[in-house]
């Protein structure tokens, strides 16, 4: 008999996280459910550790050996081609579960069956699972529950990719992850859910969230590059007609932090080729005019000009500190 939920863990590599993520689904208090591990070609070492786990665990565990795709959203789609169970939930091999996240997310979902999707609230920790501290405190971003499309794409809501369980309905509706956006692919996929369906929020911290130095995408330039693509694409294919002036200032606002991005990274021509390209469609957005000056000034100013004015705000952010702690 199938199990309830599909649980979906794409790995390659980072053995040393693995063995807790598993760890966590086979603590879970819901037993209900079939373990798909895709794996991307990983080392001898975490293929073996994989073998031993299914032979411990026995059929509720399955291992797909794939040729390396490089792509995480293409090695779950090709887990989820193999799902039969109506629920399906998604754990990054670098995260962990807390024992209650299935069931509590089963109760929340059957008890409303018009939300095809849930989430859950998270807790932020670092490489040893640690919560970071001072500086480095993140905070978790603003939840909703119901319909959510429009604080999705006014960047005012976040879906932890993690704590997600969705319906293998809604997934085969609409159609998966992508795979031409390896930086913001599970994004695409909450707002094409997010058009379809309301959204149950479970406000409990289920899910450990690692931030770490060995994630599979770290380059933020290309993840706001393919943003600003989304937010076209989203335009020009009419997919949500009623949201496009958001979907218009949102362009504005990443190309403009684009520019900046460049700027940051010392490549001037980039930036200023950013906005140039970008000003026709966002020279009447504020926001944009923000971001189109720092990136400017940064540009064109000289190395040393901004080594000072660093070192001028850092000392002043010092004396407030001091000041407060007195």
């Amino acid at each position: 008999m199938a199990a309830t939920v599909s649980i979906i863990i794409p790995v390659f590599n980072r053995l040393h996280y693995l063995r807790a993520a598993v760890d966590s689904v086979l603590a879970q208090t819901f037993q209900d459910w079939e373990l798909i591990i895709a794996d991307d070609e990983s080392g001898a070492e975490t293929q073996q550790y994989m073998r031993d786990l299914s032979a411990r665990v026995g059929p509720r565990v399955r291992v797909l050996w794939l040729k390396h795709l490089g792509n995480p959203d293409a090695v779950r789609n090709v887990a989820l081609r193999e799902v039969q169970t109506p629920y399906v939930a998604f754990l990054d091999s670098d995260d962990v579960w807390l024992p209650r996240k299935l069931q509590a997310q089963l109760e929340s979902m059957r008890s409303c069956d018009t939300r095809e999707w849930s989430y859950t609230r998270c807790l932020f920790v670092d490489g040893a699972g640690q919560p970071p501290t001072g500086g480095r405190a993140l905070r978790y971003p603003q939840v909703k529950d119901g319909w959510i499309l429009q604080s999705l794409l006014a960047g005012e809501a976040a879906v932890v990719q993690s704590s997600l369980m969705i319906t293998r309905r809604a997934l085969a509706a609409v159609g998966g992850y992508p795979e031409d956006m390896p930086g913001i692919g599970d994004y695409e996929l909450c707002v094409r859910l997010a058009l379809r369906s309301e959204i149950a929020f479970i406000d409990e911290p289920l899910v450990l969230l690692r931030h770490h130095d060995e994630h599979y995408f770290n380059d933020d330039l290309l993840a706001l590059t393919e943003l600003r693509y989304f937010f076209e694409k989203m335009q020009r294919l009419q997919v949500a007609p009623h949201m496009g002036p958001l979907l218009r200032r949102r362009r504005a606002e990443v190309s403009a932090g684009l520019a900046r991005g460049y700027s940051a990274s010392g490549r001037r021509y980039r930036a200023l080729s950013t906005l140039a390209a970008s000003a026709p469609y966002s020279w009447h957005y504020r926001q944009w005019w923000v971001g189109a000056m720092a990136a400017t000034a940064r540009s064109v100013a000289p190395h040393w000009l901004w080594r000072r004015l660093r070192k001028l705000i850092h000392g002043r952010l010092r004396e407030r500190a001091m000041a407060v702690t007195r």
